[in-house]
Formats: structure tokens, sequence, C-alpha cells
């Protein structure tokens, strides 16, 4: 099974969470093809395990041990982000300024909230600063452009 990783917070800047050092993770958890998607905590890989929850508990557990900092991670599988996509949440509206279209992951395995945020009249970190209150902090938020990214990275052949 393919799968992706969606771990909140990440952020570039910091050693520990630099794009090779999350694949030598991964793969030290014994996931095979593991590749990362534009420095932001995205990790595609496969495994033979069928239970995204039990994925995520062995990715949340061994990350403070082993990078030295804890994250929420949200696991989803190659047909669900195929299946997101496909219902294209955001028809007939352009991803360009002055939209930004956004995509948040829950936990909860069977939803997603899929929003436009208009630039001209709002700040992003004010949307998700309103999201987090009203939902929690296991979520994370990608936008629709890195959501195409993972799907295309996913359906790369011997990457």
């Amino acid at each position: 099974m393919q799968y992706v990783a969606l771990l909140r917070g990440i952020m570039p800047g910091n050693p520990a969470m630099r794009s090779d050092r999350l694949k030598a993770f991964f793969e030290s958890l014994g996931f095979s093809r593991v590749r990362t998607v534009i420095g932001s905590g995205n990790v595609v890989f496969e495994t033979a395990k069928k239970d995204p929850s039990a994925i995520e508990a062995a990715i949340e557990r061994a990350l403070p041990k082993e990078l030295g900092f804890k994250s929420t991670a949200i696991v989803r599988s190659q047909r669900e982000m195929e299946a997101l996509v496909k219902k294209d949440p955001f028809k007939g509206i352009k991803d360009e300024e002055p939209n930004y279209l956004i995509v948040t992951f829950f936990k909860d395995r069977k939803k997603e909230l899929c929003t436009v945020i208009d630039l001209g009249s709002g700040r992003t970190p004010d949307f998700m600063r309103k999201i987090e209150k009203a939902h929690g902090k296991e979520i994370t938020t990608r936008t629709w452009k890195t959501v195409g990214r993972i799907l295309k990275k996913m359906g790369e052949e011997g990457a």
C-alpha cells in the first residue's frame, strides 16, 4: 500500500525536519520507497501495513525519540488522495490570486475541509488560528497545489 504522511508544523529551516532527515526516519521505521514532497512534512511511502491509525501512532511515537520533536501525523492512502481530487471540491474556482485553495486534513479519516481564502480580505494565519480553535490540533493544512504534487509523486514509478 502507498500512503502519504502529512506531518503538522514542519518548518524546513529546522535541521531535524529537513527532507533528508525525514526520509531516513521513515526508512528506519521500515517503510519503503520513501519520498518527500516540497520540504513541509509530506512523506510518501509504501508499507504492507493496512491500518493507517496504527501507522500514525508509530510515526508519532518515534518522532520525539529519533528527531527530537513532536508532531501530529495524518496518514492517507493513495486511493483516498485520488478520491479527494476526483471529487473536485473547488470546481470552477481558479487556483490563482486572490484565491488561495487549501485542504485541512483531520485525524478523522472521513473528513477534510476544503476552503477558499480570499487573500484580498484576510490572512492565512488568521484562518489557521480560527480553524485550530474550532477543531483542535489534530489537523494539518495543505494547499490544493501541494495535494496535486503529492498525488503526482505517488503516481511516479520506480521513485
